[in-house]
C-alpha cells in the first residue's frame, strides 16, 4: 500500500504536491506502456467481514488478497470514519462504488492493479462506462488499451476483453493495441459499450517460424513463405494438403485423387529438382519426419515453407524444400473454450458424359462399317435404345448416374480448451471427422479421431518444461476394389448393358465378373484399414543465469504408428437375361461371381520413431548496434518396424476370422522388418548491425544408414546476408513511402538420401517353385530353381549388384530477393529469383551398360540437374469507412532441365531429354490435322493404311515419311510450372468475406479412353467425330480399342494443356455482435456458408478436372465441397 505521510503535506506542501504528481506521473506513465494482456479486475470476487474497521485496514486486506495496489494520500483517508462492511463476493469495482457512495471519495482504477482513491477523482464518479473489446472475428481482446482522450484516465482490458472506467460525460474514449488500428469512440450518454478493432498486418514485428528456431520478420534473411492456422480453416478440406495450394508462393500440390482417406496431394516447392525423390521434409513442432495431411487444421497455428538456403540447416532431408508446422499453445488467461463444428455436402467437380446408348451403337455400326464386317446394331434397335421402349433389351444405362450419387455427405467438429496462469499453461484439443464416399450404397467412408494436449510450465523463471501429445485413430472403410478399378469399369461401361434390371435385380457383368454398381457397395465384402497415431515430445528449456542470453533447449520425441488391414472377399451374384417366357415374362439366371470360395488377408505394421536433440542457444546485444545469436545442436533420428500378413480360404461367410481358415494348400503366411537411423551436427550464426546488415550462417553434419561407411557423413553449409536499404538516409529521404526496403541474398549446399536402402550391399533372393500368383490376393514372383529327381530344391542367387561408392546428391542453391513494404504498411511486396543445380543424382547407365545380362542394375551418382524460377506475393490492406479489407496475389514459376545423364547417342536433337525439361512424359507424333478426304491423303506423307478420318502426323524430319524418327519429345509433365491464387478478406460490420482463386499453368495430361466393343466413348468426342456425311471434322473418325495406328501410337492429339482456373475458396461470415455476445455469455458467435472447388474454368481439359493427375478418368474424382458451420468461442 502506498500512502503519503500527513506532517509532510502538513510542514511541505510544495513537497508534497511534488510527490503526489511524481506518483501519479508515474502510474501514468506505466500505463502508457501497458500494451500486454492483464487478468481481468471483474473476475476477482471478496468476502468482507469487518465491524467498526478503517478504511486504511480494509485496503491493507484487498491488497493482501489480490494484485492491488492503492495509491491515497494519509488525511484524505484518516480523517474518514470506521465502517461495518459484510460483504460477499463482490468485485472491486462493486467494493470501490460502495465506499464511494459511502464515505464521498472518488477513485480510478488503472491498468487492472493500480487504484488511485482521492476526494480531487470526485467529480469524476458521475459516469462509468463498461464495455467489451473484440477483433474482426468477436473474438476478445485483451491487453487493449483505453483512454479518455486528452485526460490521464485510463485502463486496460482484461483476459475477457472486458474493461471499467469512470470518465466524464464528455468523454471520447481511444482504444489501441498492437496490431490493431486505433479508434476513438464518443461515450455518450452510453452505460456499456461495444467496440471491435481490426488487425493490421506488421510484417516488420512479425515472427516467423524457422529451422530450430523462429526469427524477426524484419531480420530475416532466407526465403520463406507462411500462411496462418486462421486462413487454412477456411477451407472445408478434410485433407490440410489440399488447403495450401494458392496461399503459399512457391508451392505447387497436385491432388491425384478425391477418394476418403486417400486424398492428399503431391507437394513440390519450387517445382521438380531431381530424378528421384522430390517430397519436402515435414517438421511438426520441430519433430522432423511427420505427416501433414491428416493434422486437424483448427490445432494448427502456421504453416512455414523454407525454400533456399534457410533450409540446409536441415542438411540431407532439405533439398526438396522444408514445411514447418506450429500447432498452438496456451496462453495466460482463464480458461477459453471454443467449439467448431461444420457439416456439409461433396459430389465429383467434373464427371465425364459418356455417349448414349443409341449413338454407341451406331459408332460400333461405323466400325463395322470401316472394318468391312456386318452392322452390329439395327436401326430398329437404335431407335429402342433412343425411345427407351424395351428397357429389358434395349437399355439405356448412364453408369455414372447409376453408381454416384448427387451429394456425399461429411462433416468435421472439435472442442478445445487453452489458458493457464505465468507459472502453467495448456492447449487441448479433440476432433473427429467423417467423409462419405461418392458411391450409391456406398462401402467407401474416411472416419478419424484425433486429440492435442500441449503443456508449458515454469519451473522456475529458468526452467521451462513442456509436454506434447497428439493421437490419431484413422479407420478407411472401402469395397474390395480399389478406385481406380472402379472408374475404369466406369469408363468402358457400355450404355447398351443394364446396371439394375427394370425389377431392381443387379444385371450382368461388364467383364471379369464385375458390375460396378454391385462392387461398390459391400456386397463383395469388404477392406477395413485401421491406423493409430502417437506422437509425443517432452521438451526442456533452461536459461543459464549466469552468462545472460545462453540456453539449453533439449527434446525427446517418441513416435508409434500402428496398422491393421482386413480384407475379406466373398462371392456375390448377378443376373443374366435369358430370354422371356411364354407369358412374356423375363427369364433372369443367377450367377455367381467372384472368387469360388470366401478368403481372408490381414496384414499388421507397426513402426517406431525416436528423435532425441540438444540445442544450445546464445543470443546477446553489444552496446546498441550488434546483435549476435549463435546456435549449435546435435540430432539423432531412429526407426525400426515389423509387418506380418496372413492369408486364409473359407467354406463359408458365416465367420470372417483367421482361425476359421481352411489349412489347405493356398495358406500362406509372410513378414518383414526395418531398422533405420540418423545422427547429425547443426548449427547457425546470426548477426545484425543496427538492424540494417545482416548475416547468417548455417551448416549441418549429417550421417544415414543409407550410405556406405565411408560416405556415411556429409556437410551442407549456407550462407545469406541482408541489407535494410530502407534504413539509410538517402533512401529515407528520397522514397519516404517506402517505409521498409531489403535486400536479400543466400548460396547454399543441401542433401538428399531419399533413395532405395542398402544399395551398397548386394541382394540375394531365394528361388521358389511357384510360378506366377495363387489368383487369390498373393502375388508370388518366379525364380530359378533347380530339380533333383522328383525334389525342387530353392536356389539363393544374386539378383542384384551393388554400388560400394554411393553418396549424397547435393543441390547447390542461389536465392536472390527483396522484401518491401509500402504506404504506411499497406502494401507489402515480396520477390525472389532462385536458381539450383542438383548433382550426383543416383541414375542408371543406359548408354554404356547394357541391360541384357538379366539383373538389376546399381543406379550411379552421374546425373546433374538445373532448376530456376521466381516467387512473389504483393498483399494490401486498407479500410474504407466500416469497409476493412485484405488482397493479395501470389504466384510461382519453376523450369527445370536435365544438364547430364548418360542418354544413348544417336537420337535427333528433339527426342533428347539432355538440356530440356524433365521428366518428360514421352515421345510423341505430332498431330497437325484430321485427313478429310483421300486426295488430302495422296498429297501428304501418311501411316500405311491411312484413310480419311485418321488423324495426320507431321514429317518432323522431311523425309517424306512417317515413321519412330518423328516423334517428338514433349518437355511437360502433370505437374505445373506456374502456380498462383489471389486472396480477398473482407469485414464489414459483423459480416465478413474471404475467397481464393487458385490457378496453374504448364501441365500436360494425356486424355486417351478405351473405347469400341471395349468401353463406350466420351460425349464430346462422338458429337464431333469425322464421319462420311461430317467430312470436315476435326476430330478423328470412330475407333475400335486401339487398333488404329493413330490410336496405339502415342500422339499429340490426345495430349491436352491442363491450364486453369479456380474458385478454390469461398466463404460467408456473420458474427454476432459484443451487446449479444455480452447477453449470452459467449466470447465469440459466428456462423458461416463455404465452398471449396466451385468453379472452375479450364479452356483445353474439359472432361475430367485439371487439377487431377490422370487422364484417363480411372482415378477417383476430386471433391466440390458446400458446408455450413459455426465457431463459438466462451
Amino acid at each position: 500500500m502506498k500512502k503519503i505521510p500527513t506532517q509532510v503535506i502538513t510542514r511541505e506542501y510544495s513537497l508534497a504536491r511534488k510527490v503526489y504528481l511524481m506518483s501519479k506521473f508515474t502510474v501514468l506513465l506505466l500505463l502508457a506502456f501497458l500494451e500486454v494482456s492483464a487478468s481481468g479486475y471483474s473476475q476477482n470476487t471478496f468476502t468482507l467481514d469487518f465491524h467498526k474497521t478503517s478504511i486504511e485496514r480494509i485496503l491493507r486486506y484487498v491488497e493482501k488478497h489480490s494484485d492491488y495496489v492503492f495509491y491515497y494520500t494519509n488525511d484524505e483517508l484518516e480523517s474518514l470514519p470506521s465502517l461495518d462492511l459484510h460483504l460477499k463476493d463482490i468485485t472491486l469495482p462493486e467494493l470501490l462504488d460502495s465506499l464511494s457512495s459511502r464515505l464521498g471519495i472518488g477513485y480510478q482504477i488503472l491498468d487492472n492493479k493500480l487504484v488511485i482513491l482521492g476526494r480531487h477523482l470526485q467529480h469524476m464518479q458521475d459516469h462509468r462506462i463498461t464495455g467489451r473489446v473484440t477483433d474482426s472475428t468477436g473474438k476478445p481482446l485483451a491487453g487493449v488499451t483505453v483512454r479518455v482522450k486528452g485526460k490521464q484516465i485510463g485502463t486496460v482490458t482484461d483476459a475477457d476483453g472486458r474493461f471499467s472506467l469512470v470518465v466524464p460525460d464528455d468523454a471520447v474514449l481511444e482504444f489501441s493495441a498492437i496490431g490493431y488500428n486505433r479508434l476513438e469512440m464518443p461515450v455518450g450518454d452510453r452505460q456499456t459499450i461495444a467496440v471491435s478493432l481490426h488487425e493490421i498486418s506488421s510484417a516488420l514485428n512479425e515472427i516467423v517460424v524457422v529451422g530450430y528456431g523462429t526469427e524477426k520478420k524484419a531480420t530475416l534473411t532466407g526465403s520463406i513463405s507462411s500462411v496462418k492456422g486462421s486462413d487454412i480453416v477456411k477451407s472445408p478440406a478434410v485433407n490440410v494438403s489440399n488447403s495450401l495450394v494458392g496461399r503459399l508462393p512457391g508451392l505447387t500440390a497436385v491432388q491425384g485423387s478425391g477418394e476418403p482417406g486417400y486424398d492428399g496431394s503431391t507437394i513440390r516447392i519450387r517445382g521438380i529438382n531431381s530424378f528421384n525423390n522430390n517430397d519436402p521434409l515435414v517438421v511438426v513442432d520441430g519433430i522432423p519426419y511427420r505427416s501433414l495431411d491428416r493434422i486437424d487444421p483448427n490445432s494448427i497455428e502456421s504453416i512455414t515453407i523454407l525454400k533456399d538456403a534457410s533450409a540446409a540447416i536441415y542438411g540431407s532431408e532439405a533439398a526438396n524444400g522444408v514445411i514447418l508446422i506450429t500447432t498452438k499453445r496456451g496462453k495466460v488467461g482463464k480458461p477459453q473454450i471454443g467449439l467448431n463444428f461444420n457439416y456439409g455436402y461433396n459430389q465429383p467437380t467434373r464427371i465425364p458424359k459418356m455417349a448414349d446408348a443409341a449413338t454407341y451403337a451406331t459408332m460400333l455400326n461405323e466400325i463395322a462399317d470401316y472394318a468391312g464386317t456386318p452392322e452390329p446394331y439395327s436401326a430398329d434397335d437404335i431407335k429402342k435404345f433412343k425411345d427407351g421402349s424395351d428397357p429389358w433389351q434395349h437399355p439405356n444405362t448412364n453408369w455414372f448416374k447409376e453408381v454416384i450419387k448427387k451429394w456425399s455427405n461429411q462433416y468435421a467438429s472439435d472442442i478445445s480448451v487453452s489458458g493457464g496462469t505465468e507459472s502453467m499453461r495448456y492447449y487441448a484439443l479433440v476432433g473427429t471427422k467423417f467423409e462419405d464416399g461418392n458411391y450409391r450404397r456406398s462401402a467407401t467412408f474416411y472416419r478419424q479421431d484425433n486429440f492435442l494436449i500441449n503443456l508449458d510450465a515454469n519451473v522456475n523463471k529458468n526452467v521451462h518444461i513442456g509436454l506434447d501429445l497428439s493421437g490419431r485413430e484413422e479407420y478407411r472403410h472401402f469395397p474390395t476394389r480399389g478406385s481406380g478399378e472402379i472408374f475404369r469399369f466406369l469408363m468402358r461401361g457400355k450404355p447398351t448393358m443394364p446396371a439394375y434390371w427394370p425389377n431392381g435385380l443387379p444385371g450382368p457383368d461388364i467383364e471379369y465378373g464385375d458390375n460396378p454398381a454391385v462392387i461398390v457397395t459391400s456386397a463383395t465384402g469388404y477392406d477395413k484399414d485401421l491406423r493409430y497415431y502417437l506422437n509425443s515430445n517432452l521438451h526442456l528449456d533452461i536459461n543459464i543465469p549466469w552468462i545472460k542470453g545462453l540456453s539449453i533447449t533439449g527434446n525427446a520425441a517418441f513416435d508409434k504408428g500402428f496398422q491393421f488391414r482386413k480384407l475379406w472377399q466373398t462371392p456375390w451374384y448377378l443376373y443374366t437375361l435369358q430370354g422371356f417366357d411364354s407369358a412374356g415374362n423375363p427369364i433372369l439366371i443367377k450367377g455367381q461371381r467372384g472368387y469360388d470360395k470366401p478368403q481372408l488377408t490381414e496384414w499388421a505394421a507397426d513402426n517406431t520413431t525416436v528423435t532425441l536433440n540438444t540445442l544450445l542457444n546464445y543470443e546477446h546485444r553489444f552496446g546498441l548496434n550488434h546483435d549476435f545469436k549463435f546456435m549449435v545442436g546435435t540430432e539423432s533420428i531412429k526407426g525400426y518396424g515389423n509387418n506380418f500378413n496372413a492369408f486364409r480360404r473359407f467354406n463359408s461367410t458365416a465367420i470372417d476370422q483367421l482361425f476359421a481358415g481352411l489349412q489347405d494348400a493356398y495358406l500362406n503366411n509372410g513378414g518383414s522388418g526395418y531398422i533405420n537411423a540418423r545422427l547429425n551436427y547443426f548449427g547457425r550464426v546470426n548477426y545484425g548491425y543496427k538492424e540494417k546488415y545482416l548475416l547468417e550462417f548455417v551448416w549441418r553434419y549429417d550421417g544415414s544408414y543409407i550410405f556406405p561407411e565411408n560416405h556415411r557423413f556429409g556437410f551442407f553449409p549456407g550462407v545469406s546476408a541482408g541489407w535494410r536499404i530502407s534504413q539509410e538516409n538517402f533512401w529515407q529521404q528520397a522514397l519516404p513511402f517506402i517505409s521498409d526496403f531489403k535486400l536479400r541474398a543466400s548460396y547454399g549446399q543441401t542433401g538428399n538420401d531419399r533413395i532405395d536402402e542398402w544399395q551398397y550391399l548386394a541382394t540375394y533372393s531365394l528361388g521358389n517353385f511357384l510360378n506366377g500368383s495363387y489368383g487369390y490376393g498373393l502375388s508370388v514372383p518366379y525364380y530359378p530353381f533347380v530339380t533333383n529327381g522328383n525334389v525342387e530344391n530353392q536356389t539363393l542367387y544374386e539378383s542384384r549388384i551393388p554400388n560400394p561408392d554411393v553418396t549424397w546428391e547435393r543441390a547447390n542453391q542461389t536465392d536472390v530477393g527483396f522484401d518491401a513494404t509500402l504506404l504506411k504498411n499497406k502494401l507489402a511486396v515480396t520477390f525472389d529469383y532462385f536458381n539450383y543445380i542438383r548433382s550426383k543424382i543416383l541414375w542408371y547407365k543406359n548408354a554404356s551398360v547394357p541391360q541384357s545380362t538379366g539383373l538389376s542394375l546399381p543406379r550411379q551418382n552421374i546425373g546433374k540437374a538445373g532448376n530456376r524460377g521466381f516467387d512473389f506475393s504483393v498483399n494490401y490492406q486498407d479500410q474504407a469507412g466500416k469497409l476493412h479489407y485484405q488482397i493479395g496475389i501470389n504466384g510461382g514459376y519453376a523450369r527445370n532441365r536435365v544438364i547430364y545423364w548418360d542418354e544413348p547417342p544417336g537420337a535427333p536433337k528433339y527426342q533428347q531429354t539432355t538440356g530440356h525439361p524433365f521428366p518428360s512424359s514421352g515421345l510423341y507424333y505430332v498431330a497437325i490435322g484430321v485427313f478429310h478426304n483421300q486426295a488430302e491423303i495422296d498429297k501428304y506423307p501418311h501411316w500405311a493404311g491411312a484413310r480419311p478420318g485418321d488423324i495426320i502426323f507431321k514429317d518432323v524430319n522431311g523425309d517424306g515419311k512417317i515413321d519412330a524418327n518423328d516423334r517428338v519429345r514433349s518437355y511437360k509433365n502433370n505437374i505445373p510450372r506456374f502456380t498462383g491464387g489471389f486472396t480477398a478478406q473482407l469485414q464489414y460490420g459483423s459480416f465478413d468475406l474471404s475467397l481464393l482463386v487458385q490457378g496453374a499453368a504448364g501441365a500436360e495430361n494425356y486424355v486417351f479412353t478405351e473405347s469400341g466393343e471395349i468401353g463406350n466413348f466420351l460425349e464430346s468426342y462422338a458429337e464431333g467425330r469425322w464421319t462420311p456425311s461430317n467430312p470436315d471434322a476435326n476430330k478423328p473418325r470412330t475407333f475400335n480399342r486401339n487398333n488404329e495406328y493413330w490410336a496405339s501410337q502415342p500422339n499429340t492429339y490426345f495430349l491436352h494443356s491442363t491450364d486453369y482456373l479456380r474458385l478454390k475458396n469461398l466463404e460467408l461470415g456473420y458474427s454476432l455482435p459484443a451487446h449479444a455476445l455480452q447477453r449470452l455469455g459467449f466470447q465469440q458467435f459466428r456462423v458461416y456458408v463455404s465452398g471449396y472447388n466451385l468453379l472452375t474454368y479450364s479452356p483445353h481439359y474439359k472432361d475430367f478436372d485439371p487439377e487431377a493427375s490422370a487422364g484417363s478418368g480411372q482415378s477417383y474424382p476430386l471433391q466440390r465441397i458446400v458446408n455450413v458451420g459455426l465457431q463459438a468461442h466462451f
